[in-house]
């Protein structure tokens, strides 16, 4: 039994708690968003494997003019799989597209439609040519695990629009997971509740664990929730002893979000009340079959349409930051965008099929009135290099490749920072563009300085950009 005394004591400090809780949220806020936001949102699309910037959307003459011939770098080269055969020639042709005149391959001409609202990064450079290392720099800001996702620090500094929904949604590969799996999305040193939450649109499970099993027939509503209510007096009454330790809290918070999300997930996934001439536009095959082994165009088209769709709801519904991924590194032959064999194979079915869901995205979010308030960012971990790795493939490339960028803020129709004449390298290798920058302008646009968002760790102030990184001014409207 309490006393009078102790009751109101410990009240006291509950009150406390909560208000300090606030307190300190308000003030992380405070602290990063200095700037006027020009978005709200953010997707982006990453290629998992490395896609070639050489053969999507990077133009380069002098591979068409000396193909075939022996490559010469002017320097000894670092090949990841000795990949330094002759000069290779983009493997589909190029066209002009819209008022800014932007040339891109015939392997990704339904982004043609969009070429006037998307801004290109041409010269990016990465650390290493690894897979994993190269997915968690562009993921995370750093090359090796331990660090929060860009979503994490998203969610960490500007919180919720919507208390049904995540405020992080990652979209998987339907094939598996790309190099790191969980770890490009996790919330590391931030509070846990700021992960990505990973959705599989199509599937029959979206979403994970949501609801009960469906052995489990004699779970009613009512004991679901009963089950939800001891569970939080259970993990309430641990965390009121442990305060310092924010684990438990973030896992409450979960439950919560998850009771909210049995309601509000299935409709924002139900993408069976959009009309024909929408989902037609998507690529999304109305009766989808089981596909074969041989991919094609329209089956990638398929997967990504349904991915861009469910974006497209779960962006118009409240979620901050939605992460698209395309491809993964498992199995052979490759499905995937790491073509050391055969580029026309791999990324023919795979290009088309993002180019035709991702257009179909940013000219729905147009259409709405969402992009200007959204920011989408294309990326890969490396790029390709310009010669030949058995004569049908291309090796790793960190040295150069491309993002391109749409949406919130963003300024269309450009291209800011070229490759060399062969795409091996920036033009101005002196100023090169990295994920630091990239991220940064990113932040910016969204209202919040790189520099100021941090968080002490192990005795460092993290931040996504680590110490580097600077607004790239060319790019913001």
């Amino acid at each position: 039994m309490l006393t009078r005394r102790q009751l109101l004591q410990t009240a006291g400090q509950g009150f406390g708690s909560l208000a300090f809780a606030s307190m300190q949220a308000a003030e992380t806020q405070h602290r990063s968003q200095v700037i006027a936001p020009k978005a709200k949102r953010v997707v982006q699309l990453f290629m998992g494997g490395a896609a070639s910037h050489i053969d999507l959307f990077d133009f380069k003459p002098a591979l068409i003019k000396h193909h075939g011939e022996e490559s010469n770098f002017g320097e000894t080269v670092e090949a990841f799989q000795n990949g330094l055969g002759p000069w290779k020639k983009p493997v589909w042709d190029f066209k002009a597209y819209g008022q800014s005149g932007k040339m891109l391959s015939e392997a990704v001409a339904p982004l043609g439609a969009c070429a006037d609202d998307m801004a290109f990064v041409h010269n990016m450079v990465g650390k290493t040519g690894v897979h994993s290392q190269g997915t968690l720099l562009q993921a995370t800001g750093f090359n090796l695990p331990g660090f929060p996702g860009m979503g994490c620090w998203v969610s960490y500094a500007l919180g919720s629009i919507s208390d049904n929904l995540p405020t992080f949604v990652v979209l998987p590969d339907h094939r598996g997971f790309a190099s790191n799996g969980p770890k490009n999305w996790d919330s590391a040193f931030l509070p846990s509740q700021h992960a990505g939450t990973i959705i599989y649109p199509g599937a029959e499970t979206p979403i994970a664990d949501l609801f009960p099993h469906k052995n489990g027939r004699y779970i009613s509503a009512r004991s679901d929730r009963g089950g939800f209510d001891l569970l939080e007096q259970l993990n309430r009454k641990h965390a009121s002893l442990r305060e310092e330790d924010s684990r438990l809290e973030s896992r409450i918070q979960s439950y919560e979000l998850a009771a909210k999300m049995q309601l509000a997930a299935p409709e924002a996934l139900d993408i069976s009340k959009e009309s024909d001439a929408m989902k037609t536009m998507y690529g999304i095959q109305e009766h989808r079959k089981v596909w074969p082994t041989e991919i094609n165009p329209e089956e990638e088209a398929d997967y990504m349409g349904r991915k861009c769709l469910a974006a497209r709801r779960l962006l118009e519904r409240g979620v901050r930051f939605v992460q698209i991924w395309s491809g993964n590194d498992n199995g052979f032959p490759r499905r995937n965008w790491d073509s050391h064999e055969d580029v026309e194979r791999d990324h023919g079915p795979l290009a088309w099929g993002m180019a035709k869901a991702v257009s179909a995205l940013i000219l729905d979010l147009k259409q709405r009135g969402l992009l200007d308030e959204t920011i989408i960012l294309w990326t890969t971990e490396f790029g390709r290099m310009p010669s030949t790795q058995g004569g049908k493939g291309r090796d790793h490339n960190p040295y150069v490749f491309t993002n391109w960028l749409c949406g919130g803020g963003i300024k269309g129709g450009i291209t800011a920072g070229e490759s060399d004449q062969w795409g091996y390298k920036p033009l101005d290798r002196a100023n090169p563009t990295t994920c630091y920058n990239i991220h940064a302008t990113m932040m910016h646009l969204l209202g919040i300085d790189h520099e100021k968002l941090t968080v002490r760790h192990n005795g460092i102030d993290r931040r996504l950009t680590d110490v580097h990184g600077h607004v790239i001014h060319d790019l913001v409207a």
